[in-house]
């Protein structure tokens, strides 16, 4: 799954990337909150979502209360469950749709015979700003007044898999989709079959970058003194897709 993003621009390049849209003025972006977020951490972060014929940049809190209020919130929503199950959580808020506007996204990866997972950034080729599509509800005990939103995931594609290879909820990816799909997932009288054919798609391995970070669930500074989202060289890595230190001798 997907709980670690990042949105290191400021709302400028959502204006610049949406041109009509409005500005909720209880937007306020702290770039150290939001250079990473972490699912848990109930901060306010800027989502786009349409109503009345317009898009609108406003504060939500990441996680909805998909198993019931005195449960956990919810981050992440799987594609292949939400339009599975008529009588689903999913299902019900299925036209609360509303997109994340994100620069990257971190995942950790496992490499045999090492104790702490390697984190990666990953980010869209050529994008310095994308949307992650998503659903949102009401306000929950956790949200401060705010309405919630859940970060919309599918299965890996070749590359992320390789990534994102450990784990109970491996082999995820969230829902990357090119900024016609992106608009598209905003349009107000959204058919099933279109929802469909925007979960259907894989976006290409090839049209992803990444590269190795330092530790990144954590306020210490780094040891080499660079920022968060800078190259971190883990010595020893092997390549993607070799997840064993130990040499191959044959």
């Amino acid at each position: 799954m997907c709980y670690d993003i990042s949105f290191n621009v400021s709302i400028e390049f959502v204006t610049d990337y949406l041109p009509d849209i409005i500005v909720d003025p209880q937007i306020s972006i702290e770039y150290e909150t939001v250079l990473h977020l972490e699912a848990q951490v109930n901060l306010p972060f800027p989502v786009i979502v349409a109503y009345e014929g317009k898009r609108h940049l406003t504060p939500f809190i990441w996680g909805v209360s998909a198993r019931g209020e005195n449960m956990p919130s919810v981050w992440n929503a799987q594609s292949e469950r939400i339009l599975k199950d008529k009588h689903s959580y999913w299902y019900k808020i299925r036209h609360n749709r509303c997109l994340i506007p994100l620069t990257g996204i971190f995942e950790h990866r496992e490499v045999k015979g090492w104790k702490k997972k390697v984190p990666y950034h990953v980010w869209l080729k050529g994008r310095k700003m994308f949307c992650v599509p998503g659903l949102y509800d009401a306000p929950n005990r956790h949200s401060n007044g705010l309405y919630t939103f859940t970060l919309i995931t599918r299965e890996a594609n070749s590359l992320m898999r390789l990534i994102h290879n450990a784990g109970n909820d491996a082999f995820r990816m969230p829902l990357f989709l090119t900024k016609e799909l992106e608009l598209l997932w905003l349009k107000e009288d959204l058919t099933e079959a279109e929802m469909q054919t925007i979960f259907d798609y894989e976006f290409p391995a090839e049209k992803i970058e990444y590269d190795t970070v330092y530790t990144i669930r954590t306020n210490k500074p780094r040891p080499d003194g660079k920022g968060k989202l800078e190259h971190y060289t883990w010595e020893g890595l092997p390549p993607l897709g070799r997840d064993t230190n130990v040499l191959e001798l044959f």
